[in-house]
């Protein structure tokens, strides 16, 4: 669905882990958390805080650990 990108918590080049809150998206009213799959790297921020984001649309690339 359609939404708002609230907040971003990571930077690129940022290590992440399983689970941890990555960003928000705000859409029907409702804040959704978008958290890390897995371990990974940032790779990069494709949206900024306050973008209007279509259903699918990439926010954050991820570089998982191998």
């Amino acid at each position: 669905m359609h939404g708002k990108l609230i907040a971003v918590f990571v930077l690129p080049g940022e290590r992440v882990e399983k689970g941890q809150r990555l960003a928000i998206v705000e859409a029907m009213k409702m804040e959704h958390v978008l958290v890390a799959p897995s371990n990974a790297e940032i790779a990069e921020i494709a949206a900024e805080p306050g973008a209007q984001v279509a259903e699918g649309a990439r926010l954050i690339v991820l570089k998982t650990e191998e």
